[in-house]
């Protein structure tokens, strides 16, 4: 009864939507206290959403996570050799220029090295005792004006952000929080799988090898331009066209022809993709976790799943998550929930706040 709490909201700024996901920490245990979606109108305000959101989540908490995406984001993974952490911040620094297309001035970044050792070693290598010279550095920078604007918008709010994420990783840590099955290895080849995230403007892709990230990618293909597919192909207005697409039992034939070239392209990069990481991970992705309101458009899932040759299905990032029904929609979170993963793993920072 007296067990310390602690809430964070988990806020996905997105093109159309903007979602919020609260979770409290009640002792250990993280537990969805909060939910809010508000759709933005053509021309419509991303501030004044939020307003709305944080009005109707009667949320507990100001506290804030938010993420960045796009061209203002660049994610790379670099090869270095081992140093302590505190030389790292230092070395990287040195080895922008050649992986950032940004001035060093103009960004902020940060970098954490990773586990897994660089593929391409050799056996020579091991016994000589050289694998453990090297590691692989992942490298996030952000404009810093783009961060500023999103620090901005909060605090005029009335909010606190303690955090700026990356939606790339937010997918990463909602899959974590989750405690979804590791990958297994088969027949001797480690496995990885591939979060696939469908937003309105594009599409993040984030491939996880031993629980850790190994490649990560944003697609300018989402479910924007799905919609207007389907406008086109009826002669409808965007707003109708949206709600067509995602509750299309009548139109389903034709949502689906619309659509198609959409979807072609789309796993056209995904492909490139996931053949990428296999060829210079030496993993086999073996299956790919979809989400995204792109995802919920009518044989999106199983198209994905044909065409990559992977097995592919929509994830609930809710699974395993205590919700309490006392002041959530349990119905309504549940119909949202594959659109939520990047908010929840916003709201999971919750644990290291």
């Amino acid at each position: 009864m007296f067990r310390k709490q602690k809430s964070v909201v988990g806020l996905d700024m997105g093109s159309s939507v903007v979602k919020a996901v609260e979770i409290t920490l009640e002792g250990p245990e993280p537990v969805v206290t909060g939910f809010a979606h508000v759709e933005i109108p053509p021309g419509g305000s991303l501030s004044d959403a939020v307003n709305q959101a944080f009005k109707a989540g009667k949320f507990r908490s100001k506290r804030v996570v938010t993420a960045v995406s796009g061209q203002s984001v660049v994610v790379r993974y670099v090869p270095m050799m081992k140093m302590s952490d505190t030389d790292l911040k230092q070395a990287i620094r040195f080895e922008t220029d050649k992986y950032l297309p940004f001035d060093l001035d103009e960004v902020q970044l940060d970098c954490q090295p990773l586990k897994r050792n660089p593929q391409g070693q050799t056996e020579g290598d091991k016994k000589s005792g050289k694998e453990n010279e090297q590691m692989t550095v992942l490298l996030a920078a952000c404009k810093t004006k783009a961060i500023e604007e999103r620090v901005q918008l909060l605090q005029n709010q009335g909010l606190t952000p303690i955090a700026i994420d990356i939606d790339l990783f937010a997918l990463a840590n909602a899959w974590e929080l989750c405690g979804l099955p590791a990958e297994e290895t088969e027949d001797g080849k480690e496995t990885a799988i591939a979060l696939v995230d469908v937003g309105s403007a594009r599409t993040s892709i984030n491939v996880l090898c031993g629980g850790e990230t190994c490649f990560s990618r944003e697609i300018n293909i989402g479910g924007a331009d799905m919609t207007q597919a389907v406008a086109r192909r009826l002669g409808l207005e965007s707003i109708e066209a949206e709600a067509i697409k995602r509750s299309s039992e009548q139109h389903e034939l034709e949502v689906s022809t619309a659509i198609a070239p959409v979807l072609e392209d789309l796993v056209s990069e995904l492909s490139l993709s996931l053949d990428y990481v296999e060829h210079h991970e030496g993993v086999q992705v073996s299956e790919i976790l979809l989400s995204g309101g792109g995802i919920l458009a009518p044989g999106a899932a199983q198209y994905i799943e044909q065409a990559t040759g992977r097995r592919a299905r929509t994830w609930n990032p809710l699974e395993g998550l205590r919700v309490d029904v006392n002041r959530v929609d349990v119905e309504e979170l549940e119909a949202w929930a594959p659109t939520l993963v990047v908010a929840v793993g916003l709201a999971s920072r919750v644990r290291a706040t």
